[in-house]
C-alpha cells in the first residue's frame, strides 16, 4: 500500500481535493452546496484512510513530495507526513464532515446562501490546515499558516451571533499580529540558511544547521510568539472566549479543534525541531505560563454563564497541559501532548456539537436559563455528559491517558510543577459537573416540554466522536504506536534523553535488595 501511494502526489491530492471543493461549492447552485461539499469531505476523509493505512509507525516522514517553488530563496512546495502529522490530518479530516453534518440547519436561511457560503469556507479552511500539517519547507508552511485566516475570518464573522463581527476583528489582529512577528524569523532563517552555504527552507536542511545560540533564541521568540496566539496560551489569549462566544458551534470546533492545533503542532515541529537549545532554554517561561493556563483557564470557565464562552475557556487550560507536555522534554510528554491534541479535538469538538444542539432547542446560550433538559431530551443530555466527562478526562475516556501521560512528565519535570498542574484536573470537574447540572437538572420549565430529542441526523454527527472517546480510552494502542516513534526520533535528533529512575539507597529495604540480587 506504501509503494503504491508513493507512485501518486496522495498529499498534494488530500490538500487540494477540498480547496477545488471550496471552489465548486461556492460556484455551482446552491441547492446541492450541502450535499456537494458534503461528499468531498468524505471523500478527502476516505484519503486520509488510506493514508493512514499506508503509513508505517517506525518510519519517519513518508509520502514525501518536493518540488522547487522559489529557486533563488530556497523555497521547495515539500509536503510529507510523521506521526505527529498523520495524527493531525486524520483529526482534521474527521471533524469536517462531522461539523457539515451538525450544521446542516444553516439550509434554513431563507434565502438559501448561509449553506453554501459556510461549506464553502470550510472546505477552505481544511484544505489549507492539511497543507499546514503536511508541508516541510518553511517558507511553504508560513504562507498556508497565514493562509488559513482568510476562511476562519469569514467563518466567524459571516455566522453566529450578534457582535460576532468584532470577535472577527479581534481574531484577525492577534492572528496577524503573530503572523508578522513569525514572518521576522522566517526570513532570519533565510539569512542564517544561506550563510551556511546555500539558501534552504527545507524542515531537513535546517534541522541539520548548527545556529548561533543568541540568534537562534531570537528566531526561535519569533516562532513560538506565533504559536502561542494560535494555540492559545496566556496572556495571548483573549481573542479566545470572544470568538467561541459569538460564533456558531460547528465553526467554534473547526477553529478550537482543528486551527488552534497547529500552534501546538508548530511548537513541536519547529520550535523543538530547528531551535532545540533556544527551547531548553525558554523551558522555565514556557512552562510557567503553561501552568497559568491551566489553573487560570479553569477558574474563569467556572464562573461563565454563556455555554460557549465557558467551553473556549475550558481550552485554554486544556492547551495549557499540551504546552507542558511539549516543553517537559521527556518522551511521556511529548507523547502525552501529541495525544492531547487528538483527544482534545474529539472530546471538545463533541462538547461544541452537543451544545448547539442544546442552543437551537432553547434558543439560548446563557446557562442560567436552562434546567431540566435530561427530562424531555435524554439522548442529547447523555451526549453532552459523554463529553463532559472527557473533558474532565474521566478514566475509560481517551482524553484520560494523554492528561495521565501530561502529569506524569510534569511531576518528573519537578514536583510542584505537577502539583499546580493536577489542581487543573480538579477544576475540570468543578467546572463540567456543574455545568451540566445547571443545564439539564432541576425542574423543567414549562417552555422546555414540547422540546424534541436529538434526531438521526444530529446521531450521525456526534457517534463517530463517541465511539473514539472510548475505542482510544480502552486501546489507545494505535495513536502510541504512531506517535511514539515520532517523539523518539526527534528526541534523539535533538540529543535528550529520559532522566532514568533513581532510588536512594538509604531507602531500600533488605527484602528489596534480596529480590532484586535473586532478580540478576
Amino acid at each position: 500500500m506504501n509503494e503504491a501511494l508513493n507512485d501518486i502526489p496522495v498529499l498534494s491530492l488530500l490538500v487540494w481535493l477540498p480547496l477545488a471543493g471550496a471552489l465548486a461549492v461556492a460556484l455551482l447552485p446552491r441547492t446541492i452546496s450541502k450535499t456537494l461539499g458534503l461528499g468531498v469531505a468524505l471523500v478527502t476523509l476516505l484519503i486520509g484512510a488510506l493514508v493512514a493505512i499506508g503509513y508505517q509507525a517506525d518510519g519517519g516522514r513518508q509520502f514525501s513530495e518536493t518540488h522547487e517553488w522559489i529557486g533563488a530563496f530556497g523555497v521547495h512546495y515539500a509536503l510529507a507526513v510523521d506521526g505527529l502529522g498523520l495524527l493531525m490530518v486524520l483529526l482534521t479530516v474527521l471533524l469536517v464532515p462531522l461539523v457539515l453534518v451538525a450544521e446542516w440547519h444553516l439550509a434554513d436561511d431563507p434565502h438559501g446562501g448561509g449553506a453554501r457560503a459556510f461549506v464553502a469556507w470550510a472546505l477552505a479552511l481544511e484544505g489549507l490546515s492539511l497543507a499546514v500539517f503536511c508541508a516541510t519547507d518553511v517558507f511553504l508552511f508560513y504562507v498556508v499558516f497565514e493562509a488559513t485566516l482568510i476562511p476562519a475570518y469569514f467563518l466567524v464573522g459571516g455566522f453566529g451571533r450578534d457582535g460576532r463581527g468584532r470577535a472577527a476583528l479581534k481574531f484577525l489582529m492577534f492572528q496577524l499580529a503573530g503572523g508578522l512577528v513569525l514572518l521576522a524569523s522566517v526570513i532570519g532563517l533565510y539569512v542564517v540558511s544561506a550563510q551556511a552555504g546555500s539558501p534552504s527552507y527545507l524542515l531537513s536542511d535546517l534541522e541539520a544547521l548548527d545556529i548561533d545560540t543568541e540568534v537562534g533564541r531570537w528566531l526561535f521568540l519569533g516562532f513560538f510568539v506565533a504559536f502561542a496566539v494560535k494555540a492559545p496560551l496566556f496572556p495571548l489569549h483573549t481573542w479566545l472566549a470572544d470568538t467561541t462566544e459569538k460564533a456558531t458551534p460547528g465553526t467554534s470546533v473547526l477553529l478550537v479543534c482543528i486551527l488552534d492545533k497547529i500552534g501546538t503542532f508548530g511548537m513541536i515541529r519547529f520550535c523543538l525541531g530547528i531551535f532545540p537549545e533556544a527551547s531548553e532554554w525558554a523551558t522555565p517561561v514556557v512552562v510557567t505560563l503553561a501552568l497559568v493556563s491551566i489553573v487560570y483557564g479553569a477558574l474563569i470557565a467556572i464562573g461563565q454563564d454563556d455555554v460557549l464562552r465557558l467551553i473556549g475557556l475550558t481550552s485554554l487550560s486544556h492547551f495549557g497541559f499540551i504546552t507542558l507536555g511539549i516543553f517537559a522534554f521527556s518522551t511521556q510528554g511529548g507523547t502525552g501532548s501529541i495525544l492531547y491534541m487528538v483527544n482534545h479535538g474529539l472530546g471538545t469538538a463533541l462538547l461544541f456539537i452537543a451544545a448547539g444542539y442544546v442552543i437551537q432547542r432553547t434558543g439560548t446560550a446563557s446557562i442560567r436559563e436552562m434546567s431540566g433538559l435530561e427530562k424531555v431530551t435524554p439522548v442529547l443530555a447523555g451526549l453532552f455528559l459523554i463529553a463532559g466527562l472527557a473533558t474532565l478526562g474521566l478514566p475509560g475516556l481517551s482524553p484520560f491517558v494523554s492528561e495521565f501521560l501530561v502529569l506524569v512528565a510534569a511531576f518528573d519535570y519537578h514536583w510542584w510543577v505537577g502539583a499546580i498542574a493536577i489542581t487543573g484536573v480538579v477544576l475540570s470537574a468543578i467546572y463540567v459537573l456543574w455545568l451540566y447540572q445547571r443545564t439539564f437538572t432541576g425542574p423543567t420549565p414549562e417552555t422546555a416540554a414540547g422540546h424534541r430529542d436529538v434526531g438521526v441526523r444530529e446521531v450521525a454527527a456526534a457517534a463517530p466522536l463517541v465511539a473514539a472517546l472510548v475505542l482510544f480510552g480502552f486501546y489507545p494502542a494505535p495513536l502510541l504506536e504512531v506517535s511514539n516513534p515520532m517523539v523518539e526520533d526527534l528526541f534523539a535528533q535533538i540529543d535528550v534523553t529520559d532522566d532514568p529512575p533513581t532510588v536512594d539507597p538509604a531507602e531500600v529495604t533488605p527484602a528489596e535488595e534480596s529480590a532484586t540480587e535473586e532478580a540478576h
